[in-house]
């Protein structure tokens, strides 16, 4: 069994309907794992393959991780839990997230849900020695012109990643974070839908080229694994080196 096995193993990922979510839903899927997701609409049939929702064996549940109580009376068809993606995030544009109305929206779901989902699967996850990965962004260290809310909730997700990594830590549980670049996703096509934008953007990444889900996906499952037995409270950043 390689270290990348996680046949028998049960994982959530939150925000696992599409975008990077999902191909982390579905690269642990096809690495053994039984899987749940969940997401805001009703069914998995409300899902546009489309717009890069896969959800073929995946087990999905509607949550709105913006609303504290939903996450605290949502109840898991997993039998335990040993490992837990945090992957919800949205984004408001038209400088919607200058208002209130906007800014505490995103702060709901990017930042405030992660600590209420990590609570709520805290015990499981200690009988489990369980692990859990917070995706952020690259946007947690930098200026995001027009997305204050959303830089901040990464930035939050970011420091946060660092203090549940020290407390939970001692029961058994690690807790580490991805922080993406420039993915090719739903969330941003404002920016890849553009050419123009996208050529301006491509300019700041070294590898000059979009990343892909299932490339985040690799991070995570590397986090997740026996490979990073000794890593905690760190956040990866997989940028293409956006970052440099």
């Amino acid at each position: 069994m390689s270290d990348t096995d996680f046949t028998g193993k049960n994982v959530l990922v939150v925000g696992g309907s599409s975008g990077i979510g999902n191909g982390v839903a579905q690269c642990f899927r096809s690495r053994g794992a039984n899987v749940e997701v969940w997401g805001t609409r009703a069914s998995a049939d409300d899902y546009d393959p489309e717009d890069g929702s896969d959800l073929s064996g995946l087990h999905y549940r509607q949550v709105d991780v913006g609303d504290p109580d939903a996450i605290a009376s949502a109840e898991s068809g997993l039998p335990t839990l040993d490992v837990l993606v945090l992957s919800q995030g949205i984004v408001a544009y038209k400088k919607a997230e200058f208002e209130r109305e906007g800014w505490d929206r995103v702060m709901s779901v990017n930042l405030d849900s992660l600590i209420h989902c990590c609570e709520k699967f805290k015990d499981t996850l200690a009988t489990q020695k369980g692990s859990i990965i917070i995706i952020s962004s690259v946007s947690g260290i930098r200026a995001n012109i027009g997305n204050p809310a959303y830089a901040a909730s990464k930035a939050g997700a970011i420091s946060l990643t660092k203090t549940l990594g020290q407390a939970y830590a001692r029961d058994g549980i690690r807790v580490n974070g991805i922080a993406p670049g420039l993915v090719d996703t739903k969330l941003t096509k404002v920016t890849t839908d553009h050419p123009d934008r996208l050529k301006g953007a491509l300019r700041s990444i070294p590898l000059r080229r979009v990343g892909q889900p299932e490339e985040i996906a690799g991070g995570v499952l590397f986090l997740a694994s026996p490979l990073a037995s000794y890593v905690c409270g760190q956040t990866l950043f997989v940028d293409g080196g956006m970052t440099l």
